[in-house]
């Protein structure tokens, strides 16, 4: 079985040149998939097998096939997941919280991959899953998967040259004073426990920006309710925050909120205090994600709506509500910003 990447009618402006400077040039495809095409004679022109020094004449039809991958190597489970988008090339999902993307060391199963790959091989799709970027386990919200190594190839160059539209939401500690900033601060692993990020002047560059859209401030604080960070203490209360990576290093929203001193709800790797009572999870949802198509050069874009979970905290803040029992009769004070 092979999987059609490409299929061109040759106009005036095409002939006369060799199929690989069509490849190269108007496919934009690396040398890596030219040599797959190659070794399963998949280039065809009207039909029949050529080579890549063919040269091509007005009203030929080019067509490129690639042998069909799958996860060979993924083991199918039924594990329930939403899709939002599917075709040949691309499949958008979005995350429930706890459940890894791919298969790693101590957790080969159970994975939204095991799920993805028992739901194709039930429908009878041929495809490899390639996720092109990844969310945290206990984060919630939209990814791509690549379902062959063109897509793969195009959507990850996306990502390189930072094209790809990605929106988050948190909801995070503190009343956040500032409307929006840019945080511009490298990430590095950390030397005391290597599963951590911190940001330090020769980790890798970093920058995320931010928008407040709410604050939640708690009235009448307790002295407990204040959370000390470098340089002070914020003031007790909530905030939910829109945020945009420019670059996608592993934990960096959750490392940038900590270091501005603003950590996120629920996140037990990056804040010091409990949050059981708030939120069994980090507070943060992939909420929108942009891309141009491989195949159609259409630009798609989708969005995912706050779960359930976050919903309720920000409802919880709203209301003046606290973790800590104290309480509030009435709608606790809030602050609500739009551009």
């Amino acid at each position: 079985m092979r999987d059609e990447l490409a299929r061109l009618a040759i106009g005036e402006d095409l002939a006369g040149l060799m199929v690989k400077d069509v490849l190269r040039d108007r496919f934009e495809m690396s040398r890596k998939i030219i040599r797959k095409l190659v070794e399963g004679q998949g280039v065809l022109v009207n039909g029949e097998h050529v080579w890549l020094t063919w040269r091509l004449r007005a009203g030929d039809e080019l067509r490129l096939l690639l042998p069909v991958e799958e996860s060979e190597d993924i083991l199918p489970e039924p594990i329930p997941f939403r899709s939002v988008y599917e075709d040949e090339d691309v499949l958008v999902i979005d995350k429930p919280a706890g459940l890894i993307v791919h298969p790693t060391t101590g957790h080969w199963t159970g994975t939204l991959a095991n799920g993805v790959v028992y739901d194709w091989k039930l429908r009878g799709v041929s495809a490899r899953f390639r996720p092109v970027h990844r969310i945290d386990q206990h984060s919630s919200g939209l990814i791509v998967v690549a379902k062959n190594h063109y897509a793969h190839k195009l959507l990850g160059e996306q990502m390189k040259q930072r094209t790809v539209e990605r929106l988050y939401e948190a909801v995070i500690h503190g009343v956040m004073e500032e409307a929006r900033g840019l945080v511009d601060a490298p990430i590095e692993r950390s030397d005391e426990d290597r599963r951590v990020r911190k940001v330090r002047k020769d980790g890798q560059e970093a920058r995320t920006a931010y928008r407040v859209l709410e604050r939640y401030p708690f009235a009448d604080p307790n002295p407990e309710e204040f959370i000390v960070v470098p340089g002070g203490q914020i003031k007790p209360g909530g905030t939910r925050v829109e945020l945009k990576l420019f670059t996608g290093r592993t934990h960096q929203i959750r490392v940038h909120m900590q270091h501005l001193g603003y950590p996120l709800f629920g996140d037990a790797m990056y804040y010091k205090g409990d949050d059981s009572a708030w939120i069994e999870r980090q507070a943060l949802h992939a909420k929108l994600l942009g891309f141009e198509h491989p195949r159609t050069k259409e630009w798609m874009r989708f969005q995912s709506p706050l779960p359930n979970d976050m919903e309720q905290l920000v409802e919880r803040l709203r209301a003046g509500d606290t973790a800590g029992g104290r309480g509030m009769t009435g709608g606790g004070p809030r602050e609500v910003l739009h551009d």
